[in-house]
């Protein structure tokens, strides 16, 4: 077997979590400009660690260059526990208003979900942690 088919599984994690971060990062864009929905302060926080992976992944995996994890992962780490505490007020575990989620249309209403059931805070946490688990496995596999 050569030593490019034992990278390939690594690079496809690597490419496999760009897509996530990519497909996140155009969700988000499509939601606030095309649909006009203001995002909450939780949400620009995750787009603030969102945005940057689609680069980082994405020359990563252009690359193959499996270092753009180390760069990656303390951003997924910081956009998951806002996800996390964005979903935990969703759920009505934690109280309290977001600003601008207390009046007009909000990420937190039911008006926004996926499917008609899963909630917009509760996609970013599910991208979030599939994007850290993919980038766990690509450590895993390039040890």
């Amino acid at each position: 077997m050569s030593q490019n088919s034992v990278e390939m599984p690594g690079w496809w994690f690597l490419l496999l979590a760009w897509f996530i971060a990519l497909i996140a990062s155009l969700s988000a864009v499509f939601i606030g400009e095309v649909m006009g929905q203001m995002p909450c302060t939780l949400c620009w926080y995750q787009r603030i660690a969102m945005f940057p992976l689609v680069l980082i992944l994405g020359l990563g995996s252009f690359r193959s260059d499996f270092n753009a994890v180390m760069y990656a992962l303390p951003l997924v780490a910081v956009g998951a526990v806002f996800a996390f505490y964005h979903s935990l007020t969703y759920a009505g575990v934690i109280t309290g208003e977001i600003v601008p989620c207390g009046s007009g249309t909000s990420c937190s209403g039911s008006s926004m979900t996926i499917f008609g059931w899963l909630p917009l805070p509760y996609l970013a946490l599910i991208s979030f942690v599939v994007i850290a688990c993919l980038l766990c496995l690509v450590i895993r596999k390039n040890k």
